[in-house]
Order: structure tokens, then sequence, then C-alpha cells
């Protein structure tokens, strides 16, 4: 007898539309404070199927805010870089 097993797969609606489906891709994320715009490409994340909205987990975020922090102390008023996981 033949047996097969399937993974369990967890659907997350998003949290904003309520109706799209998260599903893993990449994302660009827009962070300014004060005079200091950093723009981060190609991260990691789920992204809404249906308004585009995005989830970053924790880790990602975490690196995220570094480049977004370093840019603040180096006094840069735009950066605009493509993520690398450290």
């Amino acid at each position: 007898m033949e047996q097969r097993f399937y993974k369990k797969e967890i659907i997350m609606f998003c949290a904003l539309c309520k109706t799209g489906i998260m599903k893993p891709g990449q994302t660009t994320v827009t962070l300014i404070r004060g005079e200091t715009t950093v723009i981060i490409k190609e991260v990691p994340s789920l992204v809404c199927d249906d308004c585009g909205e995005y989830w970053l987990d924790m880790n990602t975020s975490k690196a995220v805010y570094k480049i977004a922090e370093e840019a603040v102390k180096n006094g840069t008023e735009v950066e605009i870089r493509r993520f690398i996981a450290a």
C-alpha cells in the first residue's frame, strides 16, 4: 500500500485588504527619518497577491532597520540599495 504525506500549508490572509493571500516574494522598502530617505530593493517578504501589501519577518526587519540606521548616522540624504542577507 502506498502512503503519501502532504505538507500542511498554512494560508495567511492579508491584514490590510483581508481578502488577498500572502505569498513569498520580494518588495521595495522605503524608510524616511528626518532628512534621510533609504530605499532598499529586492527585500524578501510575504506579498499580498491582491493589494501588494508586504510583511517582513523579524530577522529581515532587523537587517532593513540596520541599513537605515547606518545611513542616518552617516548623514546620508538619499540612499538606494539592494538587500543582501548577512
